[in-house]
């Protein structure tokens, strides 16, 4: 039952964290795209990741198929591995904070899914 309540506990906190980043990137496009031009990447990509991160947090959430939640997962798994990459490369490692928040809640939601879903995903024992 803890397991159950911790999967739904980060996996809440972790849709938090990226449809408030959504919002941002949508309210604040202005200081994003400064933001993603220091860091050296492509402003083309902010549409893109505003849609890639709410269309994540509705699937992980739904749960419509698990192989597409498990998809979301790896999807999310990769962003916050290259959100730190660059903010550590562009020394403004206290950037990184908030993508290495995300990683552990990530971490705890994917690994405790199975105790709180019916659809359990293969890739766990």
């Amino acid at each position: 039952m803890n397991r159950s309540y911790f999967y739904w506990f980060s996996t809440v906190l972790l849709s938090l964290l990226y449809l408030t980043s959504a919002t941002f990137y949508i309210t604040q496009g202005e200081k994003v795209r400064q933001a993603f031009e220091a860091l050296g990447y492509p402003t083309y990509l902010i549409p893109v990741l505003i849609a890639v991160k709410i269309l994540a947090v509705v699937a992980v959430v739904s749960r419509f198929r698990v192989a597409l939640s498990d998809l979301a997962y790896a999807g999310m798994f990769f962003h916050l591995l290259l959100a730190i990459s660059a903010h550590v490369n562009a020394g403004e490692g206290i950037g990184s904070v908030p993508a290495v928040v995300g990683l552990c809640l990530l971490f705890s939601s994917f690994f405790t899914q199975n105790y709180a879903r019916a659809n359990k995903s293969p890739y766990l024992a």
